[in-house]
């Protein structure tokens, strides 16, 4: 069994904000392996269905973000599973609007919601992590403000784009690990001689 948890806020006041595009890429992995019924456990929304033969539980904490740790470790710890089945999708202000990053380990990197799980998880941070960037606040924001807030019209084409991207990009990482997941999907390094040939073309 593997567990895909999509990090965000509950409520509709929260539902297109920055802050939810975790809740985003959930609702459109369930749609696409067909988990369609949602239903309230440990605090959390949870959908099933099986991919490659194997049973995926996708699930959106409703404890609030800063809290997500509470429902992710009770279902960690119901299901008797290891970090190395959780995956967790999270909004990153380290990363311009709309790009993607898959990484299989580290800190909370200042995220609440990841810090949480981290720590619900007696400090285990080695699970796989699907960043989504949503980029740095405008000058005279505050990171709240800037995270709470929509997306406009041209950026949530952006994210509509990295999210269809990401779905692919889970399943690899159920199908076949992190690392081969992070081969295929990440964006390559550009080397300096091409990034001289891309500022000449243009």
């Amino acid at each position: 069994m593997k567990i895909f948890v999509g990090l965000g806020n509950p409520t509709a006041e929260y539902a297109a904000t920055k802050h939810n595009v975790g809740f985003m890429l959930a609702d459109k992995l369930a749609e696409k392996i067909s988990a369609t019924y949602w239903r309230e456990k440990f605090n959390a929304l949870v959908a099933e269905s099986f991919f490659d033969g194997e049973k995926i539980l996708i699930v959106k904490p409703q404890t609030f973000m800063n809290l997500s740790g509470e429902a992710v470790g009770s279902l960690m710890n119901f299901y008797k599973l290891g970090a190395e089945d959780l995956t967790v999708a999270h909004d990153d202000m380290d990363l311009p609007l709309g790009m993607i990053r898959l990484r299989p380990k580290g800190s909370g990197g200042g995220h609440h919601g990841v810090e949480s799980i981290i720590q619900h998880l007696g400090g285990e941070k080695n699970f796989p992590r699907v960043r989504i960037g949503v980029g740095r606040p405008p000058k005279n924001w505050t990171v709240n403000h800037h995270v709470l807030s929509p997306f406009t019209a041209e950026d949530a084409q952006k994210i509509s784009a990295a999210l269809d991207e990401l779905v692919p990009a889970v399943l690899c990482i159920f199908k076949e690990g992190i690392d081969n997941a992070m081969n295929k999907f990440n964006p390559r390094k550009v080397k300096a001689h091409e990034e001289q040939n891309l500022s000449t073309d243009n």
